[in-house]
């Protein structure tokens, strides 16, 4: 059985590595403004492709690397990298006069965050299914709450230290937080077997056929999730005269939201079956993205995106727990795969847009409207996962 500090890490360092993912997209205004590093949409959607490029790498090696290591040290890793990843976000502000320079830093700091994001979340979705056998599905979604509770976190802290002056103050912040989790971690056993014991070797051409049908899910979901989350605060400025506080709270409503949707949904899923919630979200973020691309101003924004966050909310969570729980004796690989092709779908949507925006001309708020169109085949297969599990 865990121990409270065991469990602690767990969900403690959901928090933190949620803050760290989004610290990048929420701070986009320093990246493409004139008075910061002056970056143009294409340059700064390509920052992200080296983050997903390791966080796939990441979440497909993480679980072989947990068989032959140990779980354990593929969460310390992940804890390594983060903070290696923070490190040099901060350091890049002294290349703010130097932007090709900065650039170079900046895409190893996305890669460190890309390896550090795979491994660490891999282990931590496989620990709490371990730690909580008999509540997977509320344990998964827990942890992606907190999870939530630091993307939620970043965009108000990032317009906190704007308006200080002082942006580097929470990279900084956040690696000397994963410094703390690593040290009480280093202390700990850890030991994440499921209740169906080791997973054996297994090659990805040998996983079961359903494997696919959930990558698939999670892959269209990632692009989804990430349009909203990396080019919200971009399309509001740039197109809807919002202000880069305001579009900061927009999209920290959209964070807080998917955190709050997610604690909703732990909280009712004895009321409510979990297939038919997740049947519902696809349908959901359909609609959201025509509410997204027809707002004219802060309030609009905030209301638009605090509901595409609420149609996000519990649908990567329920691919996982539904994965596990359906393999149990494959729940490492099961998380690893899964948070790879979210990673290939959020990819996808990090880097394709800037070259849709930029050279090809697509305003953003045709491309948010575009995004119902991305939303329909996830609900068909949606509907093929629950068909089963019914």
């Amino acid at each position: 059985m865990a121990s409270r500090t065991e469990i602690g890490v767990v969900y403690g360092a959901a928090i933190v590595q949620g803050l760290a993912l989004v610290t990048f997209p929420a701070a986009s205004s320093i990246f493409t403004s004139p008075d910061g590093f002056g970056f143009d949409s294409t340059r700064y959607g390509t920052m992200f492709v080296p983050q997903v490029v390791l966080a796939i790498l990441a979440s497909a090696l993480a679980p072989k690397l947990a068989r032959r290591l140990s779980l354990r040290r593929v969460l310390l890793a992940g804890f390594a990298s983060n903070i290696v990843s923070m490190a040099l976000l901060a350091l890049s502000a002294l290349l703010l006069r130097a932007p090709d320079l900065a650039f170079g830093i900046l895409l190893l700091a996305t890669a460190a965050l890309g390896f550090g994001f795979g491994a660490t979340v891999m282990a931590l979705n496989t620990y709490s299914e371990a730690f909580f056998p008999a509540a997977v599905d509320r344990a998964v979604l827990v942890l992606n709450a907190l999870l939530g509770v630091g993307t939620a976190l970043a965009p108000v802290l990032v317009a906190a230290v704007l308006a200080l002056g002082a942006w580097w103050l929470l990279p900084v912040a956040v690696a000397c937080v994963f410094v703390l989790i690593f040290v009480i971690a280093a202390r700990e056993p850890l030991r994440g077997e499921s209740a169906a014991g080791p997973a054996a070797a297994i090659g990805w051409t040998a996983l079961p056929r359903r494997f696919w049908l959930y990558a698939a899910s999670v892959c269209v979901y990632g692009m989804l999730e990430t349009l909203n989350g990396n080019w919200a605060i971009l399309y509001l400025t740039s197109e809807r005269g919002v202000s880069a506080r305001g579009a900061a709270f927009a999209l920290a409503a959209f964070w807080v939201m998917v955190t709050l949707g997610r604690v909703a949904i732990a909280i009712t899923s004895r009321l409510m079956p979990a297939r038919l919630i997740y049947a519902a979200l696809p349908i959901a973020l359909f609609l959201t993205f025509q509410i997204a691309s027809h707002v004219h101003g802060q309030s609009s924004g905030i209301i638009a995106f605090g509901l595409a966050g609420l149609a996000c909310s519990a649908f990567l969570p329920l691919s996982i727990s539904f994965g596990g729980k359906e393999y149990p004796e494959l729940s490492a690989l099961m998380a690893g795969g899964l948070i790879a092709f979210y990673q290939l779908g959020y990819g996808v949507a990090a880097f394709g847009i800037g070259p849709l925006h930029g050279p090809v001309g697509l305003a953003l708020a045709t491309i948010f409207a575009a995004g119902s169109l991305v939303a329909v085949p996830l609900v068909l297969i949606a509907y093929f996962i629950i068909r089963r599990r019914s």
